[in-house]
């Protein structure tokens, strides 16, 4: 993946800035399949260690296997511990009566949802477990989002009434025994009569049984939805489409320029909508959506830190509490190897808003790893893959609408809403 490898060679890099070339290395290990390009180049570079992997494990699916349990190990989980909870529900995953099969009857319960319309698979967790559904987001959604179909993902999401929830909601909520902070709202939803699953944990060990179950429950609902779990034919439209825009950039040392259709305040607006305020065009994108079906997905090719998820929740909240919509939000790129599948794959019910920030402080990227020789930088790669996937997107039907912002992103975002 070429985000990885850049981070490899950049830090590799300024490792050997350190420590110099013979002992730089030592410093590296890696977790990869056998005979892969990252395995030959592990060897070349005399990493510490180089983990090989069963490659018939894909990628979403390898919570379990080297490439979770290495990291995991590394942090101080106790892995007996760990995969002893993991083979307990193996085997209860094995049992042939589907009323005892826990991830079986998960399966059928989200699949056969999805195929009624419900469609919008929304993640409640205890504080301590908040950061589990960023993984089963990329399971579910890379999964099952394509031929026209896909349960999508909503995690994070602020909650403020009950009334901003349209019927294509199913719930599922992963809850500490000890923890009852959430236990009003569920409530609420449960009298609502939504569909509710709930899935109590006694301790975060559990996690690992529950990493096995969502894997199993998301290749039986991949069945009743008549798709097939194991690949992600998608993605790879956008991977070509940065390639493209790269090549431009290598050929004639910048990216594709867009014309903007509106410039205020350092935001440029690329759309077809014809307005004269920029908020006045991102309220009559998200009018668009239609209740109970539609969905909004933002894309921030943004700085990660604090004050920029306050801005994107706070951006998130105002178009959920006026227009009552499912707003999922991803940064980018990472959402393009999870979400980014179904957003090109599902029925094409998303509206999608990019955001993208310019000027920012930028890092080159070594060539070779160890070499401080750069042809792109940090910067250009991300503003190639959001230039590609805006493109996949429009290229598959979907109707995108994008913010370039040139000083302070979440300053801007805060203005805008």
């Amino acid at each position: 993946t070429v985000e990885t490898i850049s981070f490899m060679k950049y830090f590799y890099t300024e490792v050997v800035k350190k420590l110099g070339r013979e002992k730089a290395g030592n410093k590296f290990i890696a977790i990869t399949d056998p005979g892969s390009g990252l395995e030959a180049m592990a060897k070349d570079l005399n990493f510490r260690k180089v983990f090989l992997n069963d490659p018939d494990i894909g990628g979403r699916f390898s919570a379990l296997s080297l490439f979770g349990a290495v990291p995991a190990a590394l942090v101080g989980v106790n892995l007996n511990e760990f995969f002893a909870k993991a083979e307990k529900m193996v085997s209860e995953c094995m049992l042939q009566d589907v009323s005892k099969n826990s991830g079986a009857m998960l399966g059928a319960i989200i699949g056969t949802l999805a195929n009624a319309g419900v469609d919008k698979l929304t993640i409640l967790s205890s504080s301590q477990l908040k950061y589990f559904g960023a993984w089963l987001e990329q399971l579910i959604a890379e999964s099952t989002g394509k031929d026209g179909k896909g349960i999508l993902p909503v995690d994070l999401e602020p909650i403020s009434s009950i009334e901003n929830f349209s019927r294509d909601r199913v719930f599922v909520h992963f809850k500490l025994e000890s923890d009852s902070s959430n236990d009003e709202i569920i409530d609420t939803i449960k009298d609502a009569g939504f569909p509710f699953i709930e899935l109590t944990l006694n301790d975060v060990y559990d996690l690992a049984g529950e990493f096995f179950r969502w894997e199993f429950a998301t290749a039986i609902a991949g069945n009743i939805l008549s798709v097939q779990p194991f690949d992600q034919p998608n993605v790879e439209s956008a991977k070509i489409a940065a390639k493209e825009m790269m090549k431009e950039y290598q050929q004639k040392g910048e990216l594709p320029k867009l014309i903007p259709s509106l410039e205020m305040n350092n935001v440029k607006l690329f759309s077809d909508l014809q307005s004269i305020k920029i908020s006045e065009a991102i309220n009559t994108f998200v009018a668009r959506t239609e209740k109970g079906k539609s969905y909004i997905s933002i894309h921030a090719y943004l700085k990660p830190d604090d004050k920029t998820w306050h801005a994107l929740q706070y951006f998130r909240s105002k178009i959920i509490n006026e227009y009552q919509a499912t707003v999922t939000l991803g940064y980018g790129p990472r959402f393009l190897h999870s979400t980014g599948q179904l957003h090109k794959g599902d029925g094409g019910n998303g509206l999608f808003i990019q955001l993208v920030a310019g000027g920012a402080e930028d890092l080159p990227i070594p060539a070779n790893a160890g070499d401080e020789k750069s042809e792109i930088t940090f910067g250009t790669l991300i503003n190639a893959q959001s230039l590609g996937d805006r493109q996949a997107l429009i290229d598959n039907g979907r109707e995108v609408l994008r913010l370039e912002f040139c000083g302070n992103a979440p300053e801007s975002i805060l203005n805008l809403v």
